[in-house]
């Protein structure tokens, strides 16, 4: 079921990315149209231009924006979270499944996976979840990387500076504290108790600061600011600390 969900997921990407790829140096205006310009493009940009016209600056605008835009979104971000919670915590209980049914014949898999679904059932996971905010957010990324561009394309917007930054221009200087936000949004999430992500500590900020080196800085500020809000979330949701409280004490458990 997992690899159904991430094929759905990367095609669903690659049809988004591919929209609108054709017109991300053009201008952008209401006039503009086709689906992807309509009801993804000219929303935020008009989004951010009310916003920046009502707090004076187009990066204020875009922070105003991120922020309500990861609000709409927090309570799906709250119950993808703690299904991943969960997750971790039925981790024991489908050791033994696997264990259970290593056969790799095709009853057995079966098997396995109808134990696997009842067992997630029962401890309300679900795997869906995890994927919902994901696929809802790669449209908005995609669309603010558009709509920053087309907006530097077209002489109505002057999208100015976020203190030094041009943000119509790559910086890496935000791209690299984007980057350790985003590593502090793993260290403080799931990913932490899951040796299998825990490689994903290290390799997604590099790939944030590599995207943020070659986009302009309007995206990496919106990553500073929605990587913010996920490591909030993460601190009110798991506790980080009380993990590092306890998890010696299970150590020193399993020693004696």
């Amino acid at each position: 079921m997992k690899k159904q969900l991430w094929v759905i997921l990367s095609l669903v990407s690659v049809a988004l990315l591919l929209s609108g790829c054709t017109e991300f140096n053009d201008p952008i205006s209401k006039d503009s149209q086709g689906f992807w310009n309509e009801f993804i493009v000219w929303p935020l940009v008009s989004a951010i231009k009310y916003f920046a016209d009502l707090l004076g600056t187009y990066a204020w605008g875009i922070i105003a924006v991120t922020i309500i835009i990861r609000l709409a979104i927090l309570p799906l971000m709250i119950k993808q979270t703690k299904s991943s919670k969960k997750m971790q915590e039925i981790q024991p209980k489908l050791k033994e499944l696997q264990k259970k049914y290593a056969s790799k014949d095709a009853q057995t898999q079966k098997q396995y996976q109808q134990e696997m679904m009842k067992l997630m059932s029962e401890s309300g996971v679900n795997p869906v979840a995890g994927c919902l905010p994901v696929i809802i957010q790669m449209p908005i990324l995609i669309g603010f990387y558009h709509a920053i561009s087309r907006m530097n394309a077209t002489a109505a917007f002057d999208l100015g500076n976020f203190f030094i930054f041009p943000l119509a221009d790559p910086a890496p200087a935000l791209a690299i504290i984007a980057g350790i936000m985003q590593f502090f949004v793993l260290r403080t999430g799931p990913a932490m108790d899951n040796p299998q992500m825990k490689i994903m500590i290290y390799i997604m900020p590099f790939m944030i600061i590599g995207f943020g080196m070659a986009l302009p800085a309007a995206l990496s500020l919106y990553w500073v600011i929605g990587n913010i809000i996920s490591i909030l979330q993460n601190l009110y949701i798991y506790k980080p600390w009380q993990n590092n409280k306890t998890q010696p004490a299970q150590n020193g458990g399993a020693k004696k």
